[in-house]
């Protein structure tokens, strides 16, 4: 049996003001695809100014949007091949 190894890159980048940080998620799949995700992090005024916290607070929602963006695609793909609606695909 032949193993193939494959592996993905994921990019983050961040826009950030005083009081906000967004987050864009990327990653480029083998077969010439892209999935896109976003999310969005909002200091509160009382909050000190911690720009790392921001990041990883947007960061981390949109890597759970882009989670959730290739499972819808994968759940596609397969009642695509299948031919058939098949159960959701729960994280």
């Amino acid at each position: 049996m032949m193993h193939t190894t494959v592996g993905w890159h994921v990019e983050l980048e961040f826009r950030e003001d005083d009081q906000h940080t967004s987050a864009v998620a990327l990653v480029r799949l083998p077969d010439g695809s892209e999935v896109r995700a976003h999310g969005n992090a909002s200091r509160h005024h009382s909050d000190a100014n911690q720009p790392r916290v921001g990041e990883e607070v947007a960061g981390a929602r949109a890597l759970n949007e882009l989670a959730m963006r290739l499972l819808t695609k994968a759940h596609d793909e397969i009642d695509g091949a299948s031919g058939r609606t098949s159960h959701p695909i729960h994280v």
